[in-house]
């Protein structure tokens, strides 16, 4: 079908590209009617454009559309060539002072916690860059996308509001000036005319509801019948359920389907089939079909392609508009003038408002593009913001109706452009006054809500999916309910009074239906069947408490309103508690001779509800009236009068009465929905408006009535009457009643009384209840919060009531806290501030017992008196005589005498404890009375003398204060003790202060001489009891180190056993008492002999010990064996075909290696078989119930260790030293050197080589044959028939050829073969790559190489090497040995082996490690007589010179200029003659000779890391200890390592010595062609020494790596910005993380691009930075995974991850070494295996998605 189309095609390109603009343009200025002219010009072109086939061409499109469509307009609009014409517009316009940048998801945006009006203006990263708020407190976050830059705003700036970059265009600004005087007439008028066909042509095209026709005036001559089937994006289904329906419906493959799914869902739809309409109507049918199951099916339309084509354009015209204006603003004021014009139909018709409207109807993309276009002409203009915020205003309703049908996020719905309107104060007040906007938004808010009970309240049905997700929708219109009320109005006009109250009615009716909302009932019996809905009122109310205090707020801004609303609230509140009696009989109480008229009413029987938001309402402003003193100004305006405090207490005290009787466990059977309700009453976010205000409406109520009368109902409420109001009633009652639990809740009961009461009196921190301000009330806030417990700043800070505006003095009251290591603690300084009982939730034990503590420390005593209160204010005055009421002081003696004769009552000591609290109260007020009197005041509060008066006549009880002084002795209440002695004397301090006249001063000296010699008593009694308990100490000490010793003597051979133990594991660190005297020699004839040590060992499965020995069962150390590319230099290099690869050499790139780590446990191989079996059989079980990934993977023979859980997937047998075993021949004294030894070794080779190849030959001439064996003279003593015996015990061969093939299996990613001749290679290399990584970070972190290292790694390091020294005894012994001829051959070339690597591409440690252990196989079959030790000292030498030749043919020749004094030591000498060999046989290409010194310099930096590795090699290969020069810290330590090494100090005498035989193989190595290659420059080659990796730099400030994100787009979905921009710590690659775009195929499966990108550069870890969530993520592998935090911290030493927060975050350097250290440790997946096992939820994460 392709090839037909082309060149019809190609003809219409043809033709399109003929057209020319400027005829066009010209034609259209001469036309009558424009408006046909230009529309026939689009009917034609556009669909000749737009839409030719299955796949969108976007390029072409938009350059065929440029040249025939917007060409001619663009050249109409100026008249003039666009290309002078725009130039000419742009320059005579003046730049605006607005910035108005749109934000595109996932960009950063700033605001200023100082600066800003309210949280919703930000900045663009430009604007703040430039700006004064860089060094303010800033708070960064990513926008959702869709909000502007507010810089040049002055409403939404209380200073700053303009860059430096808008600060210039702000000089010429005159007061409304028109932008439309720097355009000439005739341009205005084009410009009208253009505008208002093209808006309007797109207005009515992406409006349009039909299929399959066009707008009458669109219509073409010859219509194809070609249509697209269009694929809608809705938020219902998932990506999976699109991708599959697509790949059924319309055949395609997951890659496309992905691709589809993708683009609806960032455009909001894509065509999926194109051609006649019975095929696409059929894909249709079966996309509704597949998606119609569960929920509504997915949308599908088939549209005729011009449709589409005229759609795509007229989105392509939209933003075209929203660039040209941007060249003037007068060209912006007429697109606003065209878009806001009524049209013809009236109300409703503009062009704005059709879009406006239509908005639910239109896709994603469309609907973005229009916003922005009005973003950038509408929003920008401030003239026509104003008209557009009324037209927004007036279609509010239907806005938020189309919004809660339609299922799109809010972010891309028009309903979002609120926040732009409603946040500028004066629009909101504009739009408040004459669009009466409150009432507006809270009837819309109601309309939603109509599910109503019988009293009109809200019920809310099960909290559905759906119910939840339209509940959503519906909070939206309380955010902009709070938007309107962000900022107070500081005037107030008459109108704004009105529409304001007219609002605040309308809130009230809101309030109403909730007040009493979900009500409850005990449930007695049985337990409620079903869990009631509560979490619906409770979201409600916690999204409304920020609407009520800013209501609240805008109240208290004017005295006018303040009244009126006052008057309201009570109203509604009459109105609801109408018949507060609710029908229930009146009662009548009475205690010591009051009496009071109530109702009957339980708590525990009736319904009650939580939701009281109208008292609530009115008693936060009964306190405004108080803090603003209108009370007093005003009372007459005020219905105080009219109040009945008994109907305002009611519903408040049932509410606490219930959170009592919750407490006290009586509702137990109303299950968790109860228990909820109360946490959140109690909780931070609603206590604000729910607990907190019940507590002021009490304080209310007994303000204005008789205390005795509120003490009577409360004791109702709380069902305690009974027991207050009949004498005698509790003894009688604790005889009859023996159920513990009744008297249980009674107490419990009556502790929460007297806990109310003192909240009642001492709540007075909130200003106009107490005279304080509001910086006292956070203050103690603050003092409670860390009197419980140290607090980091971000819990604190959640922990206070969020309130924006404290949270500015809230910054100051913190910083006059001490802070210790980064959280706040709390001191004694405030310890005054603190009183016993904390009011405000129910911490009252912790933050007692911390106080103690404290003044335990300070040798205080530990009394905690009440702390004096800040006065009551005058209208809450009359709160205090609750304390003196007749009824009190009962309630206190009644529990007193409790006390007293505490036999025959169930009384508990927190009741005493708050009676006496009370009491304290009670005297400190008086105290303050008394203090502050003035001369002609008399002192009501009269306490000491009713405290003194013993009781009535018939029962003649005692005084409190008599009955306080038996109580002093008491010996079961020495807890109290302290307190009741500070309340006696501060007793008699009141006392002597009322005697005293109050102008006299108080003499206060009787009462301080009595304490005093109290106080004597004391201490002499204390410091007896002191000497008691020191001595009893003692004695005791003594018993037990006697008994130690008794112990010790019994089990003398025990200790001595663990003693020969310890020193037996510790040998190689100490320095054993044999070897101290002489040098320590690692290697060679000479080798320091050290005495064998028997090794034992504890399994860790069956705790039985046993020793290593060679013929025994086996022990195996669990371990981990992982690829890695810590070390490498080349990320790049990539093994193709594994299965063919041959890893014999290592190149210096050291490109990927494999590494080996253990956790150092150790088990009998046996029991570590028999487990991991039992883990196998697990896991099978395990998978056939629930496919679960584990943390760690059992497919691939991985475990986690038994005993510490570590992630491990092989093991490592446990051996003596090999080479001891091996090396039992006996040594002849005089070894061949060096020449000698490799003439020796060369014809052995070419001995074996003969051999191979005569065995491979078919045996057909026996004769012949013979005559070859004398041709070839093996050398003297040289047996290649014999066969060794190998020494180890079945068990431990098998574990050596285990291990070999794990290491062989995962270094090469293949199937296990234990047959395969490379696996002896990896497991060299693996040897060889782990201790140059040990070795690595040794010198990183500059520590000595052999100082004491963790013993995981000692034994993991000892046992490699031991384990690699012995695997060739398992392995086939000519393969081995065709191995050790390869790599002899590279240093000392043969005829037989041809292309193998150069010098320069061979890795040296590991050619010495592979030739070391290699040899062994070799030298069993020689028996001339020279020993193996002999052989690797000569390895050793001759490996060493190559690596001086490497490091001399690659030294750089930088002349420091610093040629030293005397450039004539040896070595320097020696070097220089080595360099001029060099020079010579490489024919010259070697740079000229720098100075001896810079070279002796090179030679030896470049070879310390490989003399390093091959001590640490040679060490755990022979054993001998480490000398104790190179175990300190500091020096150098190159002379002593060479010493150890046998090594000359002047490393170039090996050459010296061995003149004869190096010279000519220095030639056969400078004579490859691939050193000449590099020597002219035209390779690479590694230099020396190789510079250690590290992870990237990280900028200081973390805003920076959210712009970089920012910029980032996906390289796969066309310029689409990143959603989750992931950033590799290794290489510095930002990903396009968890997304379909940029997944791709790994091993067959689907993998995000942060999984396939660890496998391209970490070989299968990874550590990225996840930019937008501030989180570091750790992959290793498909399955495994976790986040790991980040190592940006605030200014107060705290992580934010998800960047909730938003402080200032920056790096720091500790953590981020932190992350660095496990990545060079090899540890990053021993990290995750151990994150996987403490958090069950991370093994559920799909990690290859990421």
């Amino acid at each position: 079908m392709a090839s037909e189309l082309e060149p019809e095609v190609q003809a219409i390109d043809r033709s399109l590209l003929e057209c020319s603009a400027e005829e066009i343009a010209g034609k259209w200025l001469q036309a009558t009617d424009l408006t046909r002219e230009v529309y026939q010009h689009l009917a034609h072109y556009v669909p000749k454009i737009y839409c030719r086939g299955p796949n969108p061409l976007p390029q072409k499109e938009d350059m065929l559309a440029q040249h025939v469509l917007l060409g001619p307009m663009e050249w109409y609009l100026c008249g003039e060539d666009p290309a002078f014409g725009f130039p000419k517009l742009e320059q005579a316009n003046k730049p605006s002072h607005l910035c108005g940048r749109v934000f595109k998801v996932g960009e950063p945006t700033y605001s200023c916690r100082d600066c800003a009006v309210d949280p919703t203006c930000v900045l663009c990263m430009e604007c703040f860059l430039g700006s004064i708020h860089r060094d303010h407190r800033y708070r960064m976050t990513t926008s959702g996308g869709g909000g502007f830059c507010d810089c040049g705003d002055t409403e939404a700036w209380k200073e700053g509001p303009y860059c430096q970059k808008h600060e210039l265009n702000t000089s010429e600004i005159e007061e409304e000036e028109d932008p439309l005087v720097h355009l000439s007439e005739d341009v205005i008028a084009r410009t009208y005319n253009i505008f208002a066909i093209m808006f309007r042509y797109a207005v009515e095209i992406l409006t349009w509801e039909k299929e399959s026709e066009l707008p009458a005036d669109l219509e073409m001559v010859e219509k194809s019948d070609t249509y697209y089937c269009m694929l809608f994006n809705d938020e219902v289904h998932t990506y999976e359920q699109v991708i599959y329906t697509l790949q059924k419906a319309v055949n395609c493959t997951q890659k496309e389907a992905i691709g589809f799914a993708t683009t609806v869902d960032r455009d909001g739809r894509r065509s999926v089939r194109y051609g006649d309409f019975q095929y696409c109507e059929q894909a249709k049918s079966v996309i509704v079909r597949n998606t119609s199951r569960q929920t509504k099916p997915l949308k599908v339309q088939v549209m005729h392609s011009s449709i589409v084509a005229h759609q795509n354009f007229g989105l392509k015209l939209l933003s075209w508009l929203g660039s040209i204006i941007g060249y003037s603003d007068g060209l912006r004021r007429i697109l606003c003038q065209v878009g806001l014009q009524e049209g013809p139909d009236g109300e409703n018709s503009s062009l704005v408002d059709r879009l406006m409207l239509s908005d639910s109807k239109l896709w994603k993309g469309a609907r973005s593009v229009y916003h922005q276009l009005f973003m950038s002409s509408l929003l920008m203009d401030l003239k026509y913001k104003k008209l557009f915020a009324v037209r927004f205003a007036k279609n509010y309703q239907q806005l938020q109706r189309d919004f809660m049908e339609d299922d799109h996020e809010r972010a891309v719905s028009v309903t979002a452009l609120s926040v732009q309107f409603f946040t500028a104060p004066t629009l909101a007040r504009m739009l408040i006054t004459e669009e009466n906007l409150m009432s507006i938004i809270i009837k819309t808010f109601m309309d939603h809500l109509r599910h109503r009970d019988a009293h009109g309240r809200f019920q809310f049905e099960r909290y559905t999916a759906l119910q939840a997700f339209k509940f959503r929708r519906v909070q939206s219109l309380i955010l902009d309910l709070k938007y309107v009320l962000i900022s107070k109005p500081t005037e107030w006009s008459d109108e704004l009074r009105q529409k304001f109250l007219e609002g605040f009615d309308a809130f009230l009716e809101l309030l109403k239906c909730m007040q009493g909302m979900d009500p409850i009932t005990r449930q007695v019996g049985q337990h409620i069947e079903m869990e009631p809905e509560w979490e619906a009122a409770f979201t409600l109310q916690m999204k409304l408490t920020h609407v009520i205090s800013m209501m609240q707020d805008w109240c208290a801004s004017d005295e006018k309103v303040l009244i009126e609303a006052y008057k309201k609230c009570l109203t509604v509140l009459m109105q609801c508690h109408g018949g507060y009696t609710d029908g229930e009989q009146p009662i009548t109480l009475s205690i010591c001779g009051h009496s009071v008229e109530t109702i009957r009413y339980c708590v525990s029987q009736e319904k009650v509800s939580i939701h009281l938001p109208v008292s609530r309402l009115l008693a936060g402003l009964h306190v405004l009236l108080s803090k603003s003193e209108v009370a007093y100004k005003f009372p007459e305006l005020l219905p105080l009068s009219e109040l009945s405090p008994p109907m305002l207490i009611e519903h408040p005290l049932r509410c606490l009465v219930l959170c009592a009787q919750v407490h006290a466990g009586m509702w137990r059977r109303n299950g968790f929905s109860l228990v909820n309700q109360i946490y959140y009453y109690h909780n931070v976010k609603c206590r604000r408006e729910m607990f907190d205000k019940d507590i002021v409406m009490l304080q209310t109520g007994v303000s204005m009535m008789d205390p005795n009368h509120f003490l009577m109902i409360m004791l109702s409420r709380f069902e305690l009457y009974q027991i207050f109001s009949t004498p005698d009633y509790g003894k009688r009652f604790s005889s009859e009643i023996t159920h513990k639990d009744v008297v249980q809740q009674n107490n419990t009961l009556i502790e929460e009384m007297l806990y109310l009461i003192i909240m009642l009196v001492g709540e007075r921190f909130s200003p106009g209840v107490g005279q304080v301000n509001a910086t006292d009330e956070i203050k103690r806030e603050i003092i409670h919060q860390l009197s419980i417990k140290p607090m980091a700043h971000s819990e604190l800070v959640k922990s206070l009531p969020e309130d924006v505006s404290t949270y500015i003095s809230k910054k100051k009251t913190v910083e006059t806290f001490p802070s210790q290591s980064r959280s706040y603690r709390f001191t004694s300084i405030y310890l005054s501030h603190n009183c016993k009982i904390y009011y405000h939730g129910m911490c009252i034990i912790p933050a007692e017992e911390a106080q103690r503590k404290m003044k335990r420390q300070n040798r205080e005593d530990t009394a905690l008196p009440p702390p004096v209160l800040p006065p009551f204010c005058p209208l809450f005055a009359s709160l205090v005589n609750i304390l003196q009421s007749d009824v009190m002081l009962c309630i206190m003696g009644t529990i007193l005498q409790w006390a007293v004769e505490h036999n025959g009552y169930a009384w508990s000591e927190s009741m005493l404890q708050r009676v006496l609290h009370l009491i304290g109260m009670a005297l400190q007020e008086e105290k303050q009375h008394l203090e502050n009197v003035t001369e002609e005041h008399v002192v009501t509060f009269t306490f000491t003398q009713k405290i003194s008066k013993p009781g009535e006549a018939p029962k003649n009880s005692p005084s409190i204060l008599a009955m306080l002084e038996t109580l002093q002795n008491a010996p079961y209440l020495e807890v109290h003790k302290d307190m009741i002695r500070w309340i006696l004397k501060t007793f008699n301090a009141v006392k002597k202060m009322r005697e005293s006249s109050p102008t006299s001063p108080v003499a206060e000296t009787e009462g301080t001489i009595m304490e005093e010699s109290s106080r004597d008593k004391d201490k002499a009694e204390r410091k007896r009891k002191a000497e008691i308990a020191r001595l009893r100490r003692e004695k005791i000490m003594a018993q037990m180190s006697e008994m130690q010793r008794h112990f010790i003597d019994e089990n003398k051979e025990l200790f001595q056993q663990t003693l020969e133990l310890d020193a037996s594991t510790s040998a190689v660190l100490d320095n054993s008492p044999v070897v101290s005297d002489m040098t320590l020699t690692a290697l060679g004839p000479t080798q320091t002999q050290v005495p064998e040590q028997r090794q034992f060992v504890t399994c860790i499965l069956c705790q039985e010990e046993q020793e290593v020995k060679v013929e025994s069962r086996a022990m195996v150390l669990a371990a981990f064996v992982q690829r890695s590319t810590v070390l490498s230099k080349n990320r790049s290099k990539f093994i193709q075909d594994p299965e063919k690869y041959d890893p014999l050499f290592m190149h210096p790139d050291l490109s990927c290696g494999t590494h080996t780590s253990s956790c150092g446990h150790i088990m009998h191989a046996h029991c570590w078989q028999r487990y991991f079996d039992s883990v196998q059989a697990k896991e099978q079980r395990r998978q056939q119930r629930l496919r679960l990934h584990t943390s760690y993977d059992v497919e691939n023979g991985e475990f986690l260790c038994p005993l510490c859980e570590c992630l491990s997937n092989t093991v490592i047998p446990l051996l003596l030293p090999p080479r001891n075993i091996f090396n039992n021949r006996l040594n002849f004294s005089d070894q061949p050197n060096l020449t000698q030894w490799i003439r020796t070794i060369s014809q052995q080779i070419k001995a074996l080589q003969f051999l191979r190849k005569e065995e491979s030959t078919p045996n057909n001439a026996p004769t012949k044959n013979s005559e070859n064996m004398d041709e070839l003279q093996l050398p003297e003593g040289f047996r290649p028939d014999f066969h060794p015996k190998n020494p180890y015990s079945e068990s431990i061969k098998e574990m050596l050829t285990t291990f070999g093939t794990a290491t062989y299996k995962v270094g090469l990613k293949v199937h296990p073969n234990e047959e395969d001749p490379r696996v002896p290679i990896m497991c060299w290399g693996s040897c060889a790559y782990t201790i140059q990584s040990i070795e690595r970070i040794l010198s990183d972190e500059d520590k000595p190489l052999f100082g004491p290292l963790p013993c995981r790694l000692d034994d993991c390091l000892r046992s490699l090497t031991r384990f690699a020294a012995a695997h060739w005894t398992v392995a086939s012994l000519s393969v081995v040995q065709g191995h050790f001829c390869k790599l002899f051959a590279s240093l000392v070339p043969n005829d037989s082996h041809e292309e193998l690597p150069c010098i320069l591409d061979i890795d040296m440690f590991h050619l010495l490690v592979g030739l070391v252990l290699a040899f062994p196989a070799l030298q069993c079959q020689d028996f001339s007589g020279i020993s193996l030790g002999t052989g690797d000292l000569h390895i050793f030498h001759l490996v060493t010179m190559a690596h001086i030749i490497q490091i001399l043919l690659t030294s750089c020749t930088e002349e420091n200029g610093m040629d030293q004094e005397n450039p004539t030591c040896e070595e320097e000498s020696a070097v220089l003659a080595l360099y001029k060999t060099l020079h010579q046989y490489t024919g010259s290409a070697l740079k000229e000779t720098p100075s001896g010194w810079h070279l002796w310099r090179s030679v030896r930096a470049g070879v310390t890391p490989f003399l390093k590795c091959s001590a640490l090699f040679f060490h755990y290969l022979n054993g001998v200890p480490s000398p104790p020069d190179i175990q300190v810290p500091g020096t150098s330590h190159f002379e002593h390592l060479c010493n150890y090494l046998s090594l000359p100090n002047n490393l170039i005498c090996l050459f010296q010595e061995n003149s004869e035989i190096m010279n000519s193989l220095i030639e056969s190595w400078c004579h490859n062609s691939e050193v000449k290659r590099y020597l002219e420059g035209e390779r690479d080659a590694i230099r020396y020494p190789r510079e250690s990796n590290k992870l990237i730099n990280l900028p200081e400030d973390y805003s920076s790596l959210i712009n970089q994100a920012s910029n980032f787009s996906c390289p796969k979905s066309g310029g689409d910005k990143s959603r989750a921009p992931t950033l590799c710590l290794v290489c510095g690659s930002l990903l396009c993380s968890q997304s379909y775009c940029c997944q791709t195929e790994l091993e067959g499966e689907d993998v995000g691009a942060c999984t396939a990108h660890t496998y391209s550069c970490g070989s299968g870890v990874g550590i990225f930075l996840r930019v937008r969530e501030c989180q570091v993520l750790f992959l290793a592998g498909k399955t495994k995974g976790c986040f790991y935090s980040p190592p940006y911290l605030d200014d107060y030493g705290e992580t934010d991850q998800g960047l909730r927060r938003g402080n200032p975050l920056h790096l720091c350097k500790e953590r981020f070494k932190k992350i660095q250290k496990l990545w060079h440790q090899h540890s990053v997946t021993e990290e995750i295996g151990h994150a996987q096992e403490a958090n069950q939820t991370l093994v559920g994460i799909d990690w290859q998605h990421l």
